[in-house]
């Protein structure tokens, strides 16, 4: 029940930092947006030691553990696959273009008999 209170804090905590950019309508842009950067990170804050708050930190810390266990390509591979990828595509669209010509010559040309002027 307190992790919900605690939640329901940070969305009026929030909700005030928007109403605050409003009501200061007068003040120059930077106090506005001072008031919803502050708004956000208290509710972020009062979120933060909610039951879920400290499972999502527990999740991104456990996160940001496995990316430094990846092993990233090196710059060669990078550009060999990509150079990969490249003449593939390449290949794909003169495949896909001679496809539709051909088709487009069977149809209008032999079946219809529509020879184009």
């Amino acid at each position: 029940m307190a992790d919900k209170i605690k939640f329901a804090l940070a969305l009026l905590v929030l909700a005030g930092g928007v109403a605050g950019f409003y009501v200061l309508s007068e003040q120059a842009t930077i106090v506005r947006v001072l008031a919803v950067l502050v708004g956000l990170g208290l509710a972020v804050a009062i979120a933060w030691k909610t039951e879920q708050g400290e499972q999502f930190v527990a999740f991104a810390n456990d996160a940001v553990i496995e990316a430094k266990k990846v092993v990233w390509p090196s710059r060669k591979e990078t550009l060999q696959t990509t150079g990969a990828v490249f003449a593939f595509v390449v290949i794909m669209a003169v495949f896909l273009y001679l496809t539709d010509k051909s088709l487009e010559w069977v149809l209008y040309d032999l079946v219809l008999g529509w020879k184009k002027s």
